[in-house]
């Protein structure tokens, strides 16, 4: 385990419109506001489509993540995640999870990390920022390259 205290900052209410891409739209508001990092505790979205990681196939190595998309359209989502700084892309680096609900299919749900989503209506959002430590998501080769967060004094 490894923990490490978080000094946050500023804590917003965000709204997204009906038809932006979800992952760009967090990234702009990220940009548009200098918030380099933090978490999002929650939202509560509509997606016109959303591919989410996920397989019906077989796995060969069940340890290793699944990174195939999974094509969804019209749903209700509710979700969290966190998002880091990577300062050689000048971006973040954002780590989504999601539950959606079919709409058209009595709700039929599934949980899984985001991978892309249109918004249809409307997205509520709370995004806060953490101030220190730096937070991090280097990729750890002997894991299949997956992107661990890190926190770094």
């Amino acid at each position: 385990m490894r923990t490490h205290e978080l000094k946050t900052g500023r804590t917003f209410g965000v709204n997204f419109d009906h038809g932006e891409d979800f992952l760009a739209t967090l990234a702009r508001f990220c940009a548009d506001n200098d918030v380099r990092q933090g978490y999002v505790p929650m939202f509560l979205a509509a997606f016109t489509e959303t591919e989410i990681a996920g397989t019906c196939q077989r796995v060969e190595t069940p340890e290793a993540p699944v990174r195939l998309p999974v094509h969804l359209e019209k749903v209700e989502a509710m979700g969290c995640g966190t998002f880091s700084y990577d300062p050689d892309k000048d971006a973040i680096v954002p780590h989504v999870h999601v539950t959606v609900g079919l709409k058209q299919q009595a709700a039929l749900a599934y949980s899984s990390h985001l991978i892309s989503a249109q918004v249809q209506y409307l997205t509520e959002m709370l995004v806060v920022e953490v101030l220190t430590p730096e937070m991090r998501r280097p990729v750890h080769p002997e894991l299949w390259d997956v992107p661990l967060l890190t926190f770094e004094d």
